[in-house]
């Protein structure tokens, strides 16, 4: 089966929960890797001024503010960022359900923390709500292996394709020697 590659221009970046606190509960994979691999995603939005929408939840709590590093390089998305006050559902928030429609994308890559509770439940509502979704799996995590595992499959079966960050760079890129794909290839690294 075919599936057609993400057009730059109807695709968004979606990050979830990216936070200092919520990050450190997680231990389903290694988070200075999950740490790398939003770096990425955000480097992405950047490189091909792709939309981004940031969210956090209840960031005066232990969950702490985004990772620090997702202000450094987008600091317009940060400053825009949407501020949950504890809605698992990013989506039942107003605020973000909005702001996603907004876009006028239907192409959404998602990442988030934790990949079973603040990832699945806004995944499951896009899907329904007819966006066509990605889920980086290396940029998301949860607190045990088994619960990621369990969300990923439940995503997947609704719909939502799993990948990982280094896909969505070579899918859009597409061709190396392309002006995305020379804007994508030094963020395609592995040291």
């Amino acid at each position: 089966m075919h599936t057609k590659a993400f057009n730059p221009e109807n695709a968004a970046i979606l990050l979830i929960d990216h936070q200092v606190g919520t990050m450190a509960w997680t231990h389903s994979h290694d988070i200075n890797l999950v740490k790398q691999n939003t770096i990425k995603l955000a480097k992405i939005a950047k490189a091909l001024n792709l939309p981004v929408i940031l969210t956090s939840s209840m960031e005066d709590q232990i969950q702490g503010p985004l990772i620090p590093e997702l202000q450094e390089i987008l600091p317009e998305a940060y400053e825009a960022r949407i501020k949950r006050p504890g809605i698992v559902n990013a989506m039942h928030h107003e605020g973000f359900n909005e702001a996603v429609k907004a876009l006028g994308r239907k192409k959404l890559f998602v990442a988030g923390v934790t990949t079973e509770i603040c990832v699945t439940f806004p995944v499951l509502q896009m899907l329904d709500e007819g966006y066509d979704v990605q889920v980086s799996a290396d940029a998301s995590a949860s607190y045990t292996q088994y619960g990621d595992n369990l969300a990923l499959e439940r995503m997947r079966q609704a719909g939502a394709i799993i990948t990982t960050v280094d896909q969505i760079i070579s899918e859009l890129a597409i061709d190396w020697t392309s002006p995305n794909g020379q804007k994508l290839v030094g963020i395609l690294n592995y040291h």
